[in-house]
């Protein structure tokens, strides 16, 4: 393979972090997006060039006789200037997991799955294993805010060993690309496909482990991980005992609690004490955009939060209330397909979790472009 690979989309978390895992694999990459075309210069661009990667827009003018590959996700519609140059220079087009599959050849793939959870979990198991000295690769579809800082996204640890700990994404069924050593899968329901058809596509990715699974279809599995767990939840603070061994953990919520020992448990299985995990953990500091204190405003908190599910709002807005007296919620739909269908659940999951003492605003679809059916929106949840 000729060294170089032009990423398309690289302002995604999946996409960014590929660019790094190629990069950092030896490769010359290059990468485009429309948001950069449209002159919206994230904080992740500028990462990307102080890494090395070259941005240009998204015009086919990334793909040159150098490039052996074109690099894209679902999001990526087909008559995307960057594949229509590809297409007619015979330039190999590879979808993101496909590429990051074959990246990890003879590496152990210790794969995170599930509808929620899956980012903070990821970053959970990477950051105890790089404490507990694996030194391991971790890919996440989340900045980790232990490796984040102001040239660094914290979405990829770059490792020496051959283990390699990564997300899976289930909502493209790209997951199926992988073959994991072990994996983890957190949970299971409604998102992106019903849930029978979530199930059947969880079991299917279960199938292709190698040694074991954790939680869903595995084992142990979620039942029996959490048949006598019993976490004390305070503001800020989750403790639990594992296997005789305090843990008291710098995250809100009964649903981290559920996640961190999830990757206490798969941690173990690799050879981790749980006394190495609970040091690990009392240093762990989240995930960005997971309940992320971003700042203050008249006195109150403001916390950003990735959820765009019924799962995850309920999680999340839960945690939330058990620290603050009143929350003021503003929530945005990540696209129209998943407001259609999740349109009643979402209703139902509002309806139930907002106090009378709270407030919710609900903006406009977030509108990624392309050829997305634009027949519904925001307003018909209000």
């Amino acid at each position: 393979m000729n060294k170089h690979v032009h990423v398309s989309g690289i302002a995604g978390s999946g996409m960014s972090a590929l660019a790094q895992v190629l990069q950092i694999s030896g490769y010359e990459v290059s990468g485009s997006d429309r948001l950069l075309d449209r002159n919206q210069d994230l904080p992740v661009f500028e990462k990307l060039r102080k890494s090395g990667i070259k941005l240009v827009p998204q015009d086919g003018s990334g793909i040159t006789e150098r490039t052996s590959c074109l690099a894209v996700s679902t999001a990526i519609e087909s008559d995307n200037p960057d594949i229509l140059k590809a297409l007619s220079s015979g330039t190999r087009v590879v979808h993101r997991a496909t590429l990051l599959a074959e990246l990890m050849e003879g590496k152990r793939c210790i794969a995170i799955a599930g509808t929620s959870g899956k980012s903070t979990t990821t970053g959970m198991v990477g950051w105890i294993l790089e404490q507990a000295g694996y030194d391991p690769f971790v890919v996440n579809g989340g900045a980790v805010l232990n490796w984040k800082n102001d040239s660094i996204i914290g979405n990829v640890r770059p490792g020496s060993s051959d283990i390699w700990v990564v997300e899976v994404d289930e909502s493209d069924r790209s997951l199926l690309n992988f073959r994991p050593e072990m994996a983890l899968i957190t949970n299971m329901s409604k998102d992106h496909f019903d849930l029978p058809e979530t199930e059947k596509l969880f079991k299917q990715f279960s199938d292709l482990v190698t040694q074991g699974v954790i939680g869903c279809f595995g084992s142990p599995s979620r039942e029996e991980i959490f048949a006598d767990f019993a976490p004390e939840l305070t503001p800020g603070r989750i403790k639990f005992n594992y296997r005789d061994t305090p843990f008291s953990i710098p995250q809100t919520g009964a649903h981290n609690a559920e996640n961190a020992v999830m990757a206490v448990t798969l941690c173990e299985k690799l050879g981790v004490l749980p006394q190495v995990a609970a040091e690990a953990m009392s240093r762990f500091k989240g995930v960005e955009r997971r309940l992320e204190l971003i700042g203050k405003y008249q006195g109150a908190d403001i916390i950003d939060d990735y959820a765009h599910n019924p799962k995850k709002i309920s999680a999340v807005w839960n945690a939330l209330t058990d620290t603050y007296r009143n929350i003021t919620g503003v929530w945005r739909p990540h696209g129209y397909a998943p407001l259609r269908t999740m349109m009643d659940e979402l209703f139902a999951i509002f309806s139930k979790v907002v106090r009378s003492g709270d407030k919710l605003f609900i903006l406009p679809v977030f509108d990624a472009g392309g050829t997305a059916q634009r027949n519904v929106q925001s307003d018909t949840l209000t």
